[in-house]
């Protein structure tokens, strides 16, 4: 087995060349580069709170503190909260210490134990120094998968997934310092916590444990088994056990809510993103020696090549309804996490390889951080090279090294030009940080501006020989980051603080625990109703995710949608604004602007009161019906409290309803 040299913290420190650093010394360098990581993290992420599916882990996971909202939409029939055992977990650290530091102490906790472990991964296979910069280029890429840029490893909020992303990685870590007992154990736990995403992991470690003509007739004979399965379902008509397939009406609604699960609406750009990990996985197996790193590039291409086989499968046959809501698209994640973690062991590997190292090195990094150019064309250019390496000339090679150098220079050039322009540009965004962090988060937002801090620390932790002048720089970094760190985890959001529910305390007063509330314009999140008045909502885009999972969910979303008409187009119907916006454009007439959303009227709200699931309707017009108007400083001052049984003309209402009532 032949393993790539490690770069060793020798020849660093003091006047002789050849002395060893003193463990202190090791310490110092350490944190120096621990705390680049930090700083880079504080100065290219922020926390996110409740975006996405952040709200709807929180609320499975309020749900089981407060019964009344597992009686919402996304909850009363099967949802995904079903499979996974990360709802109790969050649940029990919210009674503990409320539920936005409980979000934020397990979303910090799930995002230091994936870059640790990831770190480890890194430190495993190659060196001390290429792991801190393996942990440092994840932190500074995007990892996108699947369409969209929906999903991407390693979110900005917390999510089931963050926890299984994590355990994961640690899995890989463990196996790979030979912790056999300790590998499974972890992804064992990881699979009762999110079995969608760590089952691609566990397949990429049976890969590992395999050998590698063994893995790969299993993955063959898994796509055609799930080919089978899906025939067998289509030509039986879904009468056998888990082969269940989804009639027209709920095929319909998942289409138009979550396009994304099928591969035939995915646009160019989607598979140029899931290409550019497959070309960079290639490049390393093939320009990396190392054998344990050729079959983990092999293993993580033969998972990200199932899961779009199977996905394929599941959106063309049948459809069948456990195939499609496997969603084993999402096994692309791994891929290209496995992808960004030996970026840049092979950059350096091929930097010192003649001719056309240095370009093909730089290309590959490239192709991860840079915003101004093709990311798949990089990875293309870079591989291209390397496979015609053997035929460069010496005079061409010079000519490729010039190449790499004049690369490298106008990428600098261009990082300055655009900094320079943000210095004194406005800052979109005021009242979170000092104005200042916000022009460094700009700057840094580049991508490539985060990287060349990330080299340049190292390689002066590297080459100073003077400990007061490291440890300058490790203060350098902890000032950087007790500066932009605070804001970058700030909550912005006071939905569900005790302070915002106690402001509302006469709405909640006023609301039944099981009645349902509508927010108008209907395009707002569910948050509010959810975790500051504590009731369900009525309808929102975020609740129609759980349609994948329950035809009688879709139905009975597709009927409240056609009740909230005249409010608007449903928000759920996703695929046919997609749909639409590119028609404009391959016409040449540019993208329709939002409407404006319409605001509430007396007939507006008499109509969609005639649904006896309505019970409140929030809104901020006062259109008569004796509303509980919230007087308050803040943006929900003058904002209306509707009861819907004061609405309906057959049902007058002459205090608050009681708990049990129709409305409720």
């Amino acid at each position: 087995m032949t393993q790539m040299p490690a770069c060793h913290l020798t020849d660093r420190f003091g006047p002789g060349a050849t002395a060893a650093p003193t463990p202190w010394q090791r310490t110092l360098v350490s944190m120096t580069f621990a705390l680049m990581l930090v700083s880079l993290w504080a100065l290219t992420h922020r926390y996110n709170g409740f975006a996405r599916d952040g709200e709807l882990y929180a609320v499975q996971a309020m749900a089981r503190i407060h019964p009344s909202l597992a009686t919402d939409l996304y909850l009363q029939n099967v949802s995904q909260d079903r499979f996974t055992v990360f709802s109790p977990i969050y649940a029990a650290v919210i009674a503990l210490i409320g539920l936005q530091p409980a979000e934020l102490l397990l979303f910090s906790l799930c995002t230091v134990v994936f870059l640790t472990a990831a770190g480890m991964l890194a430190r495993e296979l190659f060196s001390v120094e290429a792991a801190w910069l393996s942990t440092a280029l994840l932190i500074v890429t995007t990892g996108y998968y699947g369409a969209y840029m929906i999903f991407s490893y390693s979110e900005n909020y917390l999510s089931a997934r963050s926890m299984g992303e994590a355990l994961v990685v640690t899995a890989l870590a463990c196996h790979f310092r030979g912790w056999r007992t300790a590998t499974w154990l972890i992804a064992v736990a990881g699979m009762c916590i999110h079995p969608l995403m760590v089952l691609p992991g566990v397949l990429l470690l049976l890969c590992l444990g395999l050998p590698t003509r063994l893995a790969v007739s299993g993955a063959v004979a898994g796509v055609l088994a799930t080919l089978a399965f899906a025939l067998t379902a289509t030509f039986t008509h879904g009468t056998m056990p888990f082969m269940t397939l989804m009639d027209p009406a709920w095929l319909e609604v998942v289409r138009e809510r979550s396009q994304f699960l099928f591969l035939k609406y995915w646009t160019v750009n989607d598979w140029g993103l899931a290409a550019r990990p497959v070309v960079c996985l290639t490049f390393t197996a093939l320009a990396v020696p190392d054998e344990r790193v050729r079959k983990l590039c092999i293993a993580a291409l033969l998972v990200g090549a199932a899961g779009l086989a199977v996905a394929l499968i599941a959106g063309t046959v049948g459809p069948v309804a456990i195939l499609l809501q496997g969603q084993a698209w999402r096994w692309m994640w791994v891929t290209g996490f496995v992808s960004v973690l030996l970026v840049v062991p092979t950059a350096l590997h091929v930097w010192r390889a003649e001719r056309c190292g240095p370009l093909c090195a730089t290309l590959l990094v490239l192709a991860w951080t840079f915003q101004g150019i093709d990311s798949l064309a990089c990875a293309d250019a870079a591989l291209a090279l390397w496979l015609v390496r053997p035929y460069i000339t010496a005079r061409t090679g010079q000519h490729l090294r010039w190449a790499g150098a004049a690369l490298v220079a106008i990428v600098v050039l261009w990082t300055v030009a655009n900094c320079w322009t943000f210095a004194f540009s406005a800052i979109p965004e005021s009242g979170r940080e000092p104005i200042i962090v916000g022009r460094l988060r700009e700057m840094f937002g580049l991508g490539v501006s985060a990287v060349l801090l990330a080299g340049f620390v190292w390689y002066g932790a590297r080459r100073i020989r003077s400990m007061p002048m490291v440890a300058l720089v490790a203060a350098a970094l902890v000032a950087t980051s007790v500066t932009i760190l605070p804001g970058s985890v700030k909550q912005m959001s006071a939905v569900g603080s005790p302070a915002e529910i106690a402001e509302f305390a006469d709405w909640r007063a006023a609301i039944p625990p099981t009645s349902n509330v509508l927010m108008v314009p209907t395009t707002k999140s569910a948050a509010f109703v959810w975790f500051t008045l504590g009731r369900p909502s009525y309808l929102s885009v975020d609740q129609s995710a759980g349609v994948i999972f329950s035809p009688a969910t879709a139905r009975e979303v597709r009927r409240r949608s056609e009740i909230l008409a005249p409010l608007g187009d449903p928000d759920w119907r996703i695929l046919s604004a997609i749909t639409k916006d590119r028609q404009r454009r391959e016409a040449g007439l540019p993208s329709k602007p939002a409407p404006p959303p319409l605001k509430l009227t007396a007939g507006m709200l008499t109509s969609v009161c005639s649904d006896p699931a309505l019970g409140f309707v929030v809104a901020e017009p006062n259109v008569g019906f004796n509303p509980v108007t919230h007087v308050h400083p803040g943006g929900w001052n003058r904002w209306n409290l509707y009861d819907c049984r004061r609405v309906r003309p057959t049902t007058p209402v002459a205090g608050p309803p009681a708990a049990g009532s129709p409305a409720a």
